[in-house]
């Protein structure tokens, strides 16, 4: 079993808890992979899926995806292009569409759009999504959509804010323990 983990706008893959993650993945004995991708600057759907296409040799059936904030809305725009199935899918703080704050210009190209959630679904075997009950980005009923398009269990964190570092977000336990007690 493999492991990536894709960040989203205006991050790397040493923010937030991605670094913890990894190096606690990595101690367990899994392979994990944190692609950092163009932003904000060439920041775009296209130029997303060019920096993935480097890794998608990694990409099988043991393979689990783990995204944050727009990084989470690029699996699911990978999930509905590919043709590979993966194991799991984590997606934290998640959204599919633009939310009329600040971010949708530079966010469009990958939620300005329908999603095939049929197709999506049918590249993963089971979805997980992590929000928190006050995540000033994100909207509860833009999560509850997601939880209930991919049937995905569903994690509340209480005042978890959008479960970043400046939410109090360098580890996240929670997430690690799922990880484990679901896919072990």
């Amino acid at each position: 079993m493999n492991f990536i983990i894709v960040h989203g706008v205006y991050a790397s893959p040493e923010a937030n808890w991605f670094p913890w993650l990894k190096k606690e993945l990595e101690n367990r004995g899994y392979e994990c992979l944190v692609p950092k991708f163009p932003t904000p600057l060439d920041q775009s759907l296209e130029s997303w899926l060019r920096v993935f296409s480097g890794y998608e040799s990694k990409i099988n059936e043991d393979t689990v995806l783990i995204g944050h904030s727009l990084g989470a809305s690029f699996i699911i725009n990978y999930l509905e292009k590919t043709s590979k199935k993966v194991k799991a899918t984590y997606l934290i703080a998640p959204f599919h569409k633009l939310l009329g704050n600040q971010y949708d210009e530079i966010n469009k190209t990958f939620v300005g759009k329908e999603f095939n959630w049929e197709k999506i679904k049918s590249s993963c075997n089971k979805f997980f999504v992590f929000a928190s009950d006050n995540d000033k980005y994100i909207p509860p009923e833009v999560t509850n959509d997601i939880v209930e398009k991919l049937d995905a269990e569903f994690n509340v964190v209480p005042n978890g804010g959008h479960l970043n570092k400046e939410s109090g977000y360098e580890e996240f336990y929670l997430l690690l323990e799922c990880i484990i007690i679901d896919l072990d």
